[in-house]
């Protein structure tokens, strides 16, 4: 009887080691990212082989951060349109053209954006966690929807520094997605849609806006 408790014990030990192997929070990967990082630039190709776990979360949560970076969003912000398209596709892991993925990007731009990131995240991770299980497929399409959508709101911004509040609602979806909590995910893309009900309501007022004075 002994041996068989041993035995059940050894093995929940040894499956805890396992799931604890598995699971890397997002802010230990872009720390050692960070640490590994070529001196003067990076490429998708290096990000993609680097990952620890390549996934769509992961490399939309690179790409919405280098969003917000001067420098580098210019380049960062159009490529969040092929992993969202992919998402809304089904297709299992993300995958970038060999001109894109092997384009350099400035390191030392990319770092100073992850540094300041990684104390955030570490924050964050404290609430952030598997909780509201949705279904898996559909999600992914929903995130990939609502990713190319704010995308496009980040692109089409003509004011400086507008791209930012878009580029932090993409990484906060790509967390959450990530991590696998659906309460963080909803209220993520609840704040999406916002965003882009304001941008809408404001495209609409100038429009007509714009027709009532021209009717005098």
């Amino acid at each position: 009887m002994l041996s068989l408790v041993s035995g059940v014990r050894r093995l929940e030990l040894t499956q805890s080691q396992v799931d604890a192997r598995r699971f890397i929070p997002a802010s230990v990967i872009l720390q050692e990212l960070h640490d590994e990082a070529p001196a003067d630039h990076v490429t998708l190709d290096w990000l993609m082989g680097s990952l620890h776990r390549g996934s769509f979360g992961l490399i939309t949560l690179m790409l919405a951060l280098g969003s917000a970076a001067p420098g580098i969003g210019f380049v960062a912000g159009p490529l969040l349109l092929i992993p969202a398209l992919q998402m809304i596709a089904a297709r299992p892991t993300p995958t970038f053209p060999h001109w894109i993925a092997t384009r350099a990007l400035p390191t030392r731009h990319l770092g100073a954006v992850v540094q300041r990131a990684i104390p955030v995240l570490k924050y964050l991770e404290r609430a952030v966690h598997p909780r509201w299980p949705t279904p898996p497929e559909a999600t992914k399409r929903v995130v990939g929807i609502a990713i190319m959508m704010l995308t496009v709101r980040l692109i089409l911004s003509m004011i400086p520094l507008s791209n930012v509040i878009p580029a932090l609602v993409i990484a906060l979806i790509a967390l959450a997605y990530l991590e696998e909590d659906g309460l963080v995910l909803s209220i993520g893309l609840m704040v999406g849609l916002v965003i882009l009900a304001v941008d809408l309501g404001v495209l609409w007022n100038t429009v007509f806006g714009t027709k009532r004075i021209g009717r005098f």
